[in-house]
């Protein structure tokens, strides 16, 4: 079930209705009940990858606690805590690299053998990958280490451990939310509220926006320009390039706003999954500002266990390898992904062995790191930079990436900015117009954000009437605007796909 259907315009009202004509005590389990429809709604034979995760998860909790409770010696319930632990990391990844690495893998093998002359005749599996299974294995995994590291209790009650790993808002494509803030407010019934539903409301409208109005906008042009990238100059291509930056984020921020706004809702708050990411200064502070549950999950699960920046400047760049080449293999099973990732981890660690030569420039230039063009210039490379590894991330091959960076590079002219070609990529200029008024509405909504400015709580301190005014307008321009009906199917969010 799709956000941006008419499928989830009809439940969700339904859901949040009954939700709060039921006692407060059995609202978890209507919530958990709609979860795994909502789920179901793809495959349901997958539900029960979810019910495993969970179950596997959940023992491994009490066992933990169990383990806590015994009189034993100290160093023996270390012991036995740690291979609860590895029980369920084992079950859980087992699970996820089975149905996302397995047919990658054997491809790879099998490249690899065939350098040496050796041919495998190796079977080919016939493996859909379950929606979501990525963001509902590390969410369920999250809560066994947080378990074992005493950062949260050990739910006795499945059923509201089971809602925590489905509750459907961020079940398919997060933010991968802590059991230390989501699994907490389900333990306390919430109640309905008209502060909530206004600001939830006016949360997902926005993301609606983002997704319906800006990121399927740009996809028609991205996909046309990319599927045919031999038939159009590097110029179309470049401009397609930066598009697909605009469009993942878009995607990916729709979806987490409409999450974010629907919990709200319902009465719970999660997590803020993006903090303006395109105005960051340097790679590693958008890395700080993009996907923050996945990259403050890789930080406290993989880089501080690893050793992170206390074992010396070698073993801190290689931990920084190890976490982006892990980054860009959840992201998919294809090497495209773990160049794009690999390559952020090369930008940050480049960044931090530069960081002396930098100084010593502008000190000897007597640059002013504090002016508007100094700071600009830096945004601007790093959008840049960004932008440069998800050519990577949106092609289908290594080699189809450099030919397009290929065709960048010697086949660009600044003529394609006027001469009207870039109509030609599946949209006409008037949508191509409106998208570009949209990315600037982006822009702007995202400077106020970064400078510590929420305008939706400037616009909930408004006259009741002007608030619904905008709420109104808000759902007039994403229908007469939005990338919808006949001529389009509803567009599956990106991150659906890892």
């Amino acid at each position: 079930m799709l956000f941006n259907s008419l499928h989830f315009l009809l439940f969700f009202p339904i859901v949040l209705l009954i939700c709060f004509i039921l006692p407060a005590k059995i609202r978890y389990l209507w919530l958990l009940i709609s979860s795994y429809y909502f789920y179901m709604c793809w495959d349901a034979k997958y539900a029960l990858l979810l019910l495993f995760s969970t179950l596997v998860t959940w023992v491994s909790g009490l066992g933990i606690d169990w383990c806590k409770k015994q009189d034993w010696a100290e160093e023996k319930k270390i012991k036995r805590k740690k291979l609860c632990v590895l029980l369920s990391v084992l079950l859980n990844i087992g699970v996820l690299c089975y149905f996302k690495y397995t047919n990658f893998l054997l491809e790879n093998l099998q490249a690899a053998l065939g350098t040496f002359g050796i041919t495998l005749n190796l079977p080919e599996f016939s493996i859909v990958l379950p929606v979501g299974i990525s963001f509902f294995t590390f969410q369920a995994l999250s809560y066994t280490l947080d378990v074992y590291r005493e950062e949260i209790y050990a739910e006795k009650n499945f059923f509201r451990y089971a809602l925590f790993v489905s509750f459907f808002p961020q079940l398919v494509a997060g933010p991968i939310e802590r059991s230390k803030n989501l699994l907490k407010q389900l333990a306390a019934p919430a109640r309905f509220k008209w502060e909530n539903a206004r600001e939830g409301i006016l949360l997902m409208l926005w993301g609606f926006f983002l997704k319906m109005v800006l990121a399927d906008r740009a996809a028609i042009f991205v996909d046309r320009a990319y599927g045919n990238h031999t038939q159009y100059t590097g110029g179309v291509l470049l401009v397609a390039s930066l598009l697909f930056a605009i469009q993942v984020y878009c995607d990916f921020y729709g979806y987490s706003v409409i999450a974010t706004g629907a919990a709200k809702i319902l009465g719970y708050d999660l997590m803020d999954n993006f903090n303006a990411p395109f105005f960051a200064s340097t790679v590693a502070d958008l890395w700080r500002r993009w996907h923050i549950s996945l990259n403050s999950w890789f930080r406290d699960y993989l880089y501080i266990p690893l050793g992170g920046n206390k074992k010396g400047k070698v073993r801190k760049y290689i931990n920084m390898f190890i976490v982006f080449f892990t980054s860009g293999l959840w992201h998919g099973a294809n090497w495209t992904y773990v160049v794009w990732g690999v390559l952020n981890g090369i930008y940050q660690m480049v960044g931090q062995w530069m960081m002396p030569v930098r100084d010593k420039l502008v000190w000897l230039f007597r640059l002013d790191r504090n002016s508007y063009s100094h700071k600009l210039m830096k945004v601007l490379v790093t959008f840049l930079l960004f932008d440069f590894s998800v050519i990577f991330f949106r092609a289908t091959s290594v080699k189809e990436a450099c030919e397009i960076i290929r065709q960048i590079a010697v086949d660009f002219g600044p003529a394609v900015l006027v001469d009207g070609s870039l109509y030609t990529c599946g949209l006409d200029q008037k949508n191509f117009t409106l998208m570009i008024y949209s990315i600037i509405l982006l822009f702007l909504a995202d400077f106020f954000k970064y400078k510590g400015v929420r305008l939706r709580d400037v616009l909930i301190r408004q006259e009741y009437w002007f608030q619904w005014l905008v709420m109104a307008g808000g759902i007039v321009f994403i229908v007469l605007t939005g990338i919808w009906g006949s001529a389009y199917e509803a567009t599956n969010f990106i991150y659906f796909q890892f």
